[in-house]
């Protein structure tokens, strides 16, 4: 994606000015409570406009919300019972901690990612032929692209009756829990150390990140305090450096785990989700939706996202970490929805803001409201030129369409993502809509 740079401010003392070559500051091991503060306003942010965020926040049932800048904490703000010392769930942002896990394991030479995942599961993980099965590697358990069938009746069944042949491995991307919670007996396997020792060797131990893995139901699922997730968001922000000790050399691993990992979803590193590309794939879908997932975020944004809105998001241009921790009305496996609506509020709430991603003149030419929406959506267009509509499934079928009618009943609709085509003229635009 393009950056229009604003040349609003002629002095470039915003908070995202890039950080390369900026001192990072890295908070003590010793204790969890010292950690540098900078406040918003000697950074020019808005006050009134960091209420309107909170206010967003508590309306999402969020918990606790994290903003660093640099390494310093900015904003921290806690809702209800919640507290610095509570611990909570990352779910499948925790993907991003077996992510490095797997990158150490590998550096170390336990285990290669080209490696058979066959060779440290056992022949039989699946309940696919030996062939079949021996093409799944380690890679394709990061990369979601592992060809077994998400649509079983549990797809977090990690059970070999449960893992059934759809496609060969690296044909087909698609968001399956099974295969990656798999990973955490690849990793055991390989190293000869359960998965919570490992991590508190490789990563506890240098960066004061607490924390322990704790299986509910097939999931095995990362549970700590909010400040040890902002933590893990300095340390990727950094490149797996904490302050002068490198927890992670693999610098060709790093730079994969960050960036498009296959050709399918454009949007998908190793289980981190990535912004500013030109496409991405949502979980329980097979369409490519065109656009990045968080157009209000720096395009070189990175996430680890988890159910009900857990949120590490990294922009190293920026020069932030922003950590949400908390539930969400509408039980959602990704949120990338919420994801942008953040980054939308806190873009607000930083004033001088200096640049702005160019998703398309077209794009942000379009209305459509209420997003999410329960029964009518409204679409208002830059002209009063004639227009026809479609609404297309998740699996990209078209399912709806209507000429030049601005109201849309959707109240019949399954509850979930669609993605409206407008052609009005020679423009055509393309936005996404939730039906909850």
């Amino acid at each position: 994606m393009k950056k229009i740079v604003l040349l609003a401010l002629i002095s470039f003392t915003s908070a995202f000015q890039i950080s390369k070559g900026q001192n990072l500051y890295f908070p003590p091991l010793s204790s969890a409570a010292n950690w540098e503060t900078i406040s918003p306003t000697s950074l020019g942010w808005c006050q009134n406009r960091i209420d309107s965020l909170y206010t967003f926040l508590q309306q999402q049932d969020t918990k606790g919300f994290i903003v660093l800048k640099d390494g310093k904490i900015v904003l921290e703000k806690y809702f209800g019972t919640f507290t610095t010392d509570s611990l909570w769930y990352w779910a499948s942002a925790g993907k991003t901690i077996t992510s490095f896990l797997v990158g150490k394991a590998q550096e170390e030479n336990y285990l290669s990612i080209n490696d058979s995942s066959s060779k440290y599961l056992g022949a039989g993980w699946t309940n696919c032929t030996l062939a079949q099965e021996g093409k799944i590697k380690i890679r394709n358990q990061l990369t979601m692209t592992s060809g077994l069938d998400d649509g079983t009746a549990d797809s977090y069944c990690t059970l070999d009756t449960c893992l059934d042949y759809l496609a060969d491995a690296g044909t087909r991307w698609a968001y399956h829990n099974a295969p990656y919670t798999l990973l955490e007996s690849v990793i055991t396997a390989a190293t000869g150390t359960s998965i919570n020792n490992y991590t508190q060797n490789k990563l506890t131990l240098k960066t004061g990140i607490s924390g322990i893995w704790a299986f509910s139901g097939y999931n095995n699922v990362f549970f700590s305090k909010i400040r040890s997730m902002a933590r893990f968001g300095l340390l990727m922000q950094n490149n797996c450096i904490w302050n002068t000790d490198t927890l992670l050399y693999d610098a060709a691993y790093i730079n994969q785990m960050t960036n498009t990992s296959q050709n399918l979803n454009l949007s998908y590193g190793y289980l981190w989700w990535l912004n500013g590309k030109s496409s991405f794939m949502a979980p329980s879908t097979q369409f490519v939706f065109p656009g990045s997932y968080a157009p209000a975020a720096p395009s070189d944004m990175f996430a680890g996202l988890g159910k009900n809105g857990q949120i590490v998001s990294v922009s190293k241009s920026a020069g932030l970490v922003v950590i949400r921790m908390g539930n969400q009305v509408g039980n959602t496996e990704v949120t990338t929805q919420l994801c942008n609506s953040i980054w939308e509020k806190l873009n607000a709430a930083i004033c001088n803001l200096t640049y702005l991603n160019e998703t398309s003149s077209n794009q942000n030419s379009i209305s459509i409201f209420p997003n999410p929406a329960n029964s009518v959506i409204n679409v208002a267009l830059p002209s009063d030129e004639s227009f026809q509509i479609e609404i297309l499934n998740p699996i990209g079928e078209t399912i709806f369409k209507l000429v030049n009618q601005n109201k849309i009943d959707i109240s019949n609709f399954t509850n979930g993502l669609y993605l409206i085509s407008v052609k009005q003229g020679q423009n055509i635009y393309y936005k996404k809509i939730i039906k909850r």
